[in-house]
């Protein structure tokens, strides 16, 4: 039992102490622990302090540098603008100084002006002075040429009268021959229209370049599908057709002839198309032949719908609207006679509406005038008078009937329709390039002409109007007086008679104008 206690109490003196021994190593680390963490802190503490004095110093050399470039970036800035204020500067100088010179010029030119209408006024008052002298001189001369003379003023007017009556009927029987030869002349060219209108409505082979047409061939040996076994299939062509097939005259070409146009268009159609078909037999003849007339029928009544369609004219009867188309395929000394009659219908409503006439009714006029000439020769009579007689039959007007037929003075005017288609008939058929008379030769002639206007002393200016049928001339009123204006048109019609070759007659207008100008100031 004592060994027991004995035990017990060691091993509680073991287990004390041992708690002792753990608690005062417990504290002693703690405190070396403690010591190290400070001595830890320090250090960081330290160098926190050198970091925050090396991003001091830094900031500062940082802070120093930037100040220096925004005052070197200020410093450029300033001089920049100093350098535009001195060019600014040196080109208000360079203004001021053209001001100057500008304002120096005025005075100058103003000085000039006043110097200038000093001398324009002094002028004025001399050549008052000058036209007072010559009024008592013409005065004084007058009373010297009536003593000299033996004759009072009324003596004298009426021998002067006496010597212009005389010459005034030089002038008229001048002029009654003139009319006589250009009546003679137009005498002549009323024969030749009468004559050449009778070769185009009935052409033989004297006109052999306007009544043929030429097809081209690929080679000579198409001649001979075209001819046929015993020549069958030319005689079926020209059965066909109506007109005469030539083989032989013209190398790789047939030539077609024909006195009427739209048989001749039609057979030409159809051997262009039987020659690219290449079957070439009787049958087949007669149906391209066939195909082909329908075709160009429908042409020629389109032809005639868009002539009267273009003129805005009210419909036509059908038979007038296909013999009008027909005109397409008929020339007129190169001149398209459709193309001709909407020109006419077209000058015949513009004269008309300046007139105050019917323009509905002169268009129609004008478009059917030439109506005639599409009919056949069998028909006889002038083309004016058949047509008439057409569109009579076919419903036309009273007024546009005699329209057509006294446009070439056939028949007597009964409205005034058939003169303004005369008119403008004649417009139409002379007018540059529309028939025989080139440009160049037109131009020429209007060159000539103003030429000689030019060459009479005080004409300032010459215009050749009306596409040469008036050449109006301007002169200088201080040369030429009101008197003198008079003689100088009658030598330049004379001038011009003798000198140019032209058809009609020219007109010649002498102008003369005074123009008084004043500025108001």
């Amino acid at each position: 039992m004592t060994w027991l206690s004995d035990r017990f109490v060691e091993s509680a003196v073991l287990a004390l102490t041992g708690a002792l021994i753990g608690y005062w190593i417990s504290r002693w680390r703690e405190r070396s622990l403690g010591t190290a963490i400070s001595e830890k802190a320090e250090e960081v503490l330290e160098k926190a302090r050198r970091d925050a004095d090396t991003i001091v110093r830094e900031s500062r050399l940082t802070g120093t540098e930037e100040a220096a470039k925004l005052r070197e970036q200020t410093e450029k800035s300033f001089s920049a603008q100093r350098r535009e204020l001195a060019e600014l500067e040196g080109r208000l100088s360079q203004r001021e100084a053209l001001i100057n010179e500008q304002l120096e010029g005025l005075v100058s030119q103003e000085k000039s002006l006043r110097a200038k209408t000093l001398a324009i006024e002094q002028r004025e008052a001399d050549l008052d002075a000058r036209n007072q002298e010559i009024l008592e001189l013409q005065k004084l001369r007058k009373e010297q040429l009536q003593r000299l003379s033996h004759l009072s003023e009324e003596e004298a007017r009426s021998l002067l009268l006496k010597e212009i009556e005389q010459g005034a009927l030089k002038d008229a029987t001048e002029l009654t021959r003139h009319i006589l030869e250009s009546a003679k002349s137009k005498a002549d060219e009323q024969a030749r229209r009468i004559i050449g209108l009778a070769i185009q409505r009935y052409a033989g082979s004297h006109s052999f370049e306007t009544t043929t047409a030429t097809v081209a061939l690929q080679g000579d040996d198409v001649k001979g599908r075209i001819i046929g076994r015993e020549g069958r299939n030319i005689r079926a062509f020209e059965a066909a057709t109506g007109v005469t097939v030539l083989i032989d005259d013209t190398p790789s070409a047939v030539v077609i002839s024909g006195f009427d146009p739209v048989r001749r268009e039609i057979a030409r159609e159809a051997m262009q198309r039987l020659i690219l078909d290449g079957r070439i037999h009787p049958t087949r003849i007669e149906e391209v032949v066939a195909k082909v007339t329908q075709e160009i029928d429908e042409a020629i009544l389109k032809a005639g719908e868009e002539a009267v369609f273009k003129l805005g004219l009210a419909p036509m009867h059908a038979e007038l609207v296909k013999v009008l188309g027909r005109l397409r395929f008929r020339y007129s000394f190169s001149q398209n006679i459709l193309d001709h009659s909407i020109e006419v219908a077209h000058l015949t409503g513009l004269m008309a509406a300046e007139i105050g006439a019917d323009v509905t009714a002169a268009k129609r006029t004008g478009l059917l005038h030439d109506i005639g000439k599409a009919i056949n020769h069998e028909v006889e009579g002038s083309h004016a008078i058949v047509g008439a007689d057409l569109i009579k039959r076919y419903g036309e007007a009273e007024d546009v009937v005699n329209g057509v037929a006294s446009h070439h003075g056939e028949v007597p005017h009964s409205n005034v329709l058939g003169v303004l288609v005369s008119a403008a008939d004649a417009i139409s058929a002379s007018r540059p390039g529309a028939r025989s008379e080139t440009v160049a030769t037109y131009i020429k002639r209007l060159e000539n002409l103003e030429q000689i206007g030019l060459s009479f002393p005080g004409v300032d200016k010459c215009f050749a109007v009306q596409a040469g049928r008036e050449l109006r001339v301007v002169v200088h009123p201080d040369q030429v007086s009101d008197e003198q204006a008079f003689a100088l048109a009658r030598n330049l019609a004379r001038k011009i008679e003798g000198d140019l070759h032209y058809p009609g007659q020219i007109r010649v207008t002498v102008v003369r104008e005074t123009r008084c100008v004043e500025f108001a100031k």
